[in-house]
This record gives C-alpha cells, structure tokens and sequence, in this order.
C-alpha cells in the first residue's frame, strides 16, 4: 500500500491541554481550515511541526511547514523511541516528533497534529487522548482536480495519492475512529462545523489564561 509503519509509545510525562488530530487524504481542505482556526484563535492553539524526508516544495520553511531532515537522521529518530508516529509514502518518511507535542503543550496551548490514518491507528495505542477530526473531501472527483491543480506531483505520486484517498474516505466512515468528520465542500460551512467541535477545549484554554 506504498507505506510502512513505525511506531512508538508517548512517554507518560506528556502534559498540558488536550490535542486535536486532524486526518484526511491530501487535497481534502485541511490545511486551509488549519489555518482559518490559528487565524481566528491566536494563542490558543499551536501547530505540531512535523518531519519529513521529502525536499521542500516552492515557499515552504524549514521548522514552520516541515522540519526537513535526512532519511539518515529521521531513521535514527525512529530507531531512539523520539516519534510517536511514521510513515513512509512515495519514498519519503513523514512523522510526529514528541518534542515536538510537548513544546507545544508546554505553552498551554492546543496541539495540532496533522497525521494520515495509520498515524491515528498509532496515536489510538498511546496515552496523548486526543480530539480525533477527519477532514474529507466531497468526492473522489473533487479530490483529484484539487490534487491536479496544484501541479506538484507526477502522475505516479498523484495515483498513488488517490489510491491511500479513497482508503482514507472509507476509514472516516468506521464507528468509533473519529469524534467528527467534516466534509469539506463549502468551506465555511465546513469551518463551522470545525469550531463547534473544538469550543469546549477552546474555551478552557482562554478561561485558563484569564487565571
């Protein structure tokens, strides 16, 4: 399925509100209410930088999109216990450092994880108790002339894109996976719906600050 996994325990000592995971198969919207959320709830919440092995794409920032390492040093991340979640797609490792979890807990904010659906089935057999959010698109057609549009990727990459997609979609639709799945059709009301599953955990961040 063009994809291996790695896996690793958190450590107990993980501390501070609770994490949001946000899933969905690449082109379904997420970055794009991610970023609407961090827009409108500055300070509450606190994006969970994740590492990769792919080369940056045009405008892209080490440590802000990625923190881009050598495959020599995320597998030896891997190996040490340092990731909670890995994967590798398209010959290039993807994955969830818990420094990076903790720093941002560590600032009483709200951790935002961005992880595909075998990071979710990881994060399940640790102790990080997280909100669990699914972002989809409204349909396999919608999904690949949003993947072509970019014109990012060869037609291999795409197809192989498509193929983990549509596994994706059907794992959304599985009892007890996620606390909501949004379809991100419109936008706005997409974003709604988004806020109104994370008001109960925003507001104990604000209510904490106000301490």
């Amino acid at each position: 399925m063009y994809m291996r996994r790695f896996f690793s325990k958190v450590c107990s000592v993980m501390a501070g509100p609770r994490p949001v995971v946000f899933s969905g198969p690449s082109g379904a919207g997420k970055s794009t209410l991610l970023k609407k959320l961090l827009k409108e709830f500055d300070g509450v919440f606190g994006f969970s930088v994740s590492h990769t092995t792919r080369k940056p794409r045009p405008g892209e920032e080490n440590g802000k999109d990625y923190h881009y390492v050598s495959r020599e040093e995320m597998q030896a991340g891997i190996a040490k216990g340092d990731f909670i979640e890995s994967a590798e797609f398209s010959g290039n490792i993807y994955g969830t450092s818990k420094a990076a979890v903790q720093a941002v807990q560590a600032q009483n904010l709200i951790c935002i994880l961005d992880i595909d659906m075998q990071g979710v089935k990881s994060i399940r057999k640790t102790n990080l108790n997280p909100i669990y959010v699914s972002i989809q698109p409204p349909s396999m057609d919608v999904l690949e002339k949003r993947l072509r549009a970019r014109q990012t990727e060869s037609e291999e990459s795409l197809q192989k894109r498509l193929q983990v997609a549509l596994i994706e979609m059907e794992f959304s639709k599985e009892a007890g996976q996620f606390d909501v799945v949004i379809v991100n059709d419109i936008l706005d009301e997409a974003y709604e719906k988004l806020k109104a599953a994370l008001l109960q955990e925003i507001q104990k961040v604000k209510n904490s600050t106000k301490v």
